[in-house]
């Protein structure tokens, strides 16, 4: 990628570093979310619960 000037480390981007670790967040959670309902789903289905 051709920019106007070098990029510095030291001086991250913080808007797209805090999007990167809200967007892992939000999706570990809505995975999370999905796992316990697909384990409430089956038990139900089972006769577990």
């Amino acid at each position: 990628m051709f920019t106007a000037k070098k990029h510095d480390p030291s001086q991250p981007n913080w808007l797209n570093v805090g999007l990167a670790f809200g967007t892992t967040v939000t999706l570990w959670a809505l995975l999370f979310k999905q796992h316990s309902d697909d384990v409430a789903e089956y038990k139900k289905r089972n006769g577990l619960e």
